[in-house]
């Protein structure tokens, strides 16, 4: 069984990212840091990468005299990340399919050497 997995939700901090989402409400710059524990510039490319593919949507408002970061995940994102989870889930069920016991040799196991 072969799965071809979005290489763009695979890497673990993009995954993060989308997982803080998933709620559907809004999260700040700073708590999507605080969230995923990656570096400003780190946070700053990662979103981008999501936002150019339309998984997240990323808005600047005013608060007062300082602009805020907000990332929301779009229909899209949520899309993707299920079907991504699915796979996830027909790999691991796939797993629980009994296989055949392996042949074990009649030699007792010489590689205790810490006995």
């Amino acid at each position: 069984m072969k799965f071809q997995f979005d290489k763009l939700i695979s890497a673990p901090c993009r995954l993060g990212i989308l997982a803080t989402l998933v709620p559907g409400e809004s999260v700040s710059f700073s708590e999507m840091k605080s969230a995923t524990s990656l570096s400003d510039g780190n946070l700053h490319a990662q979103t981008r990468k999501l936002d150019d593919a339309g998984y997240i949507k990323i808005t600047k408002i005013m608060k007062g005299r300082r602009s805020v970061t907000e990332f929301r995940i779009t229909g899209l994102g949520r899309e993707r990340l299920q079907l991504y989870i699915m796979k996830l889930q027909k790999l691991l069920d796939a797993e629980k399919v009994p296989t055949r016991s392996v042949q074990r040799s009649a030699r007792p196991d010489d590689s205790a050497v810490w006995t």
